[in-house]
């Protein structure tokens, strides 16, 4: 199926507090009841006896807004840090929001400690044509989050690729996806769950009509993808999400590449 229909979060608005200083690109200006406070220390990242602290990039997108419900309603964690560019429309005692600019990620550092940090931040070429641009949401913006829950103490990443990520790739599609993994990899975490769906199913907050028949047509040639064919399946952005959750409850290698035939399997565990 076609690389390039995915998940996006868009680009990152600017607000004036956030060109100010680094510290005010974080203005928590949300409404009670939602917590926006430095948080306590951490649990062990891979102790499924402890509640642990997950933190969320990309938490409005078509999986990451999946992802981010599905955490809170876990009951393997007692918070959930969600990064994003503007207030959420809901609030829960275990959310803790954080309103800001990825560029100044760093001025956030002391508040991102969690036991595993989730990604999945991404655009597509028609919000971001520039391909700079692109490369800046869809690279350097997961492997700096990366790099600094690491540095907070974080044990454990699961990130959100593209079935076909590959850093030779000649498609630059495929290649920023490759490149994002190979360093994200790079970072030498205990733990790092990569994972690669093809054609995503799922509604989204824009209409796309020519992705709309992409998706009936994955419905219906799903069946016929078998074998190592079958990695190219079509899969609901919830699936994803839920796959990433049950993920991060298991034991695992050091690291570890999903499919749509591995994330079926954990749904299934």
């Amino acid at each position: 199926m076609p690389p390039h229909v995915r998940n996006g979060a868009g680009t990152v608005d600017e607000t004036p507090a956030a060109k100010s200083s680094p510290q005010a690109a974080y203005a928590l200006a949300l409404p009670s009841p939602c917590p926006c406070a430095i948080l306590p220390a951490m649990t062990s990242s891979g102790d499924s006896s402890a509640l642990k602290t997950a933190l969320v990039f990309g938490a409005t997108g078509l999986i990451g807004s999946k992802l981010l419900r599905g955490l809170l309603d876990s009951a393997d964690y007692v918070r959930v840090i969600a990064v994003v560019r503007r207030p959420l429309t809901f609030t829960d005692p275990k959310l803790t929001v954080l309103i800001g600019d990825l560029d100044r990620l760093q001025a956030l550092a002391a508040q991102l400690k969690a036991d595993e940090v989730f990604i999945a931040l991404g655009t597509t070429r028609k919000q971001t044509p520039d391909e700079a641009a692109y490369y800046k949401i869809d690279h350097d913006y997961p492997v700096a989050a990366a790099r600094i829950a690491q540095e907070a103490g974080a044990a454990a990443v699961l990130l959100v690729t593209a079935v076909g990520a590959d850093a030779a790739s000649q498609a630059f599609y495929l290649r920023t996806k490759g490149e994002t993994e190979r360093d994200i990899i790079a970072l030498g975490f205990p733990r790092t769950a990569i994972f690669r769906p093809s054609m995503l199913i799922g509604e989204r907050s824009e209409y796309r009509p020519l992705e709309g028949l992409f998706i009936a047509l994955a419905r219906l040639i799903n069946p016929l993808l078998r074998g190592a064919a079958d990695r190219f399946r079509g899969i609901d952005a919830g699936d994803v999400a839920a796959a990433m959750i049950a993920a991060a409850r298991i034991d695992a290698p050091k690291l570890r590449i999903y499919h749509w035939r591995e994330m079926i399997a954990l749904l299934r565990r």
